[in-house]
């Protein structure tokens, strides 16, 4: 029996309405076009790799904000991770081994992103996080191995990784460069981080993702990036909730964050050109990225960072934040027991009682005898136990005082902890719970480690991996079955303790407290 054209027409229209909608393990079209994936090592989760969420930032487009990417014919076999964005290559670098470095190829052509859920189909709208990686704004990527997002998918998220400019090509500000683009330059990383939010608001229900539940969320130059994010009005509401990983508010000593103004950035923009021979923008577009990112001898390394360029950033953060005019979300912050191990050998290796008297002038200046009787060091061996407890307990401090500061004009809760496991690691112990060493216990990705994995590491990892699921999908981390987490209250000063034990922690004696607190209300 033929189909009448009535009906043939009724039948096109519930097949496009959603009536026997295919499972992602088939192609479907997203806005550019349609899309294939991959299965995960657990064959419930559907993997996209490489997506393009930008145009390639090459040629016209180096030093511009993102151009939206372009449309595709046929499908698109999302099946393997797009390039890195430029940066110099290390493969390794203890404490951060294989796993937690690029190793993959390099180009400009890199603004792409991955998706890992276990969505049955686009009619889910499962809660999602937008993973911002670190390395200090001049490496890393949305690929390297501890990002995967397949147990958190499991978990029931909708997890997205990201690349983004770094480096000269993604912080590069110059006058001629402002004059462009009506006056401001600079932030273009941060600007890719916005596009791939907005890339997520229009796509991400297409993979089973909820674009009203986004999480945010980022360790070191990725927690600084969800600090920008919370600051920016290019960002609002393209997110709703946000995690820092070892960001702004954890750092002992450092104070207010001074984020640079689009001034600082053109002048250094401009030397760079000058050191470089380059007349003009039009010369520097024209030079290759390997000669723009080539050491040079008797110039130390240029540093491009986020600056104040009025556009993506019109102010600093904090001044955001005194006024209300942040993008007030949920929020969850910590840090790592031994954040410095990597980074000041003295820490762990000692130091004498005049270089630790030394470093406290240096830091502390006026308040240093204060800081000296809190934290005494007659012998190297007090010394080196003064500092590493000053490390710990001033970056307990830091956080209580930003959140302090956060929750005079903020409507929503504030979440900290203290995150003190170190992974096992017995050729090296001296790194103790080291700088993005949470971040296999985040996404539960313990396995794709070689380490002498304990049971309080596993269920360390169960449960981290649950808090975060649980604030991207409730902005609350507290969930049946998990260790109760207090929100920060000012008159209730919570950290919880993620480690052996999980559990509020105490805080820092009253009078090392009471140091460092001074100390950071007058810098």
């Amino acid at each position: 029996m033929r189909l009448r054209p009535l009906a043939i027409a009724l039948l096109i229209s519930l097949v496009a309405a959603g009536c026997g909608t295919p499972g992602l393990d088939k192609p479907f079209a997203i806005e550019t076009g349609t899309i294939s994936g991959t299965a995960g090592m657990d064959a419930s989760v559907h993997v996209f790799k490489g997506i393009p969420y930008a145009a390639p930032p090459v040629g016209a487009l180096r030093w511009r904000a993102p151009e939206p990417a372009a449309a595709w014919e046929g499908v698109r076999n999302a099946d393997t991770f797009g390039a890195s964005c430029i940066q110099n290559l290390q493969g390794s670098r203890e404490p951060w081994t294989e796993e937690f470095m690029v190793q993959g190829e390099i180009s400009e052509d890199c603004l792409y992103l991955n998706v890992w859920t276990a969505a049955a189909s686009s009619e889910e709208r499962r809660p999602v996080l937008v993973y911002i990686h670190g390395g200090g704004f001049s490496e890393g990527s949305g690929d390297i191995l501890i990002y995967d997002g397949e147990s958190l998918a499991k978990k029931g998220l909708v997890v997205v990784t990201i690349n983004y400019r770094m480096g000269i090509l993604g912080f590069m500000a110059h006058p001629e460069l402002s004059a462009e683009a009506g006056g401001a330059s600079g932030n273009y990383g941060l600007m890719d981080q916005v596009a791939a939010l907005a890339w997520v608001q229009r796509n991400i229900d297409r993979f089973g993702g909820d674009p009203s539940r986004v999480a945010v969320a980022g360790q070191s130059a990725g927690a600084f990036s969800v600090h920008y994010l919370t600051g920016s009005p290019m960002a609002r509401g393209l997110f709703q909730r946000a995690i820092l990983q070892s960001g702004p508010g954890t750092i002992a000593g450092v104070g207010r964050l001074s984020t640079p103004m689009l001034d600082d950035g053109e002048a250094m923009g401009a030397a760079f050109a000058e050191a470089v021979g380059a007349p003009s923008v039009a010369a520097l577009r024209a030079m290759s990225w390997q000669d723009l990112t080539a050491p040079r001898a008797g110039m130390p390394p240029a540093r491009f960072w986020p600056i104040i360029d009025g556009k993506f950033l019109e102010e600093d953060v904090e001044d955001a934040f005194a006024a209300g005019r942040q993008n007030d979300v949920p929020t969850l912050s910590g840090f790592n027991a031994d954040e410095g191990s990597a980074f000041m050998a003295a820490i762990y290796h000692g130091i004498t009682p005049d270089a630790f008297a030394t470093m406290a002038i240096n830091r502390y200046g006026d308040m240093a005898k204060d800081y000296l009787a809190a934290y005494p060091g007659a012998t190297e061996e007090e010394a080196t136990a003064s500092l590493q407890a000053s490390a710990r307990e001033g970056g307990m401090a830091s956080l209580l005082h930003w959140s302090a500061l956060r929750q005079k004009t903020a409507r929503t809760p504030t979440y900290l902890y203290y995150f003190e496991r170190a992974i096992p690691w017995p050729e090296h112990p001296e790194f103790g719970a080291f700088h993005t060493g949470e971040v296999p216990y985040v996404f539960n990705n313990l396995a794709l480690l070689n380490r002498p994995w304990e049971d309080v590491d596993r269920r360390l990892a169960d449960q981290v991996s649950s808090y975060w699921a649980q604030f991207a999908a409730a902005g609350d981390p507290n969930a049946a079955g998990l260790p109760a987490w207090p929100a920060f209250a000012p008159g209730e000063a919570v950290i919880q303790n993620l480690g052996a034990t999980v559990a509020p922690r105490p805080l820092p004696a009253p009078e090392r407290l009471s140091f460092f607190m001074s100390y950071l209300d007058n810098p």
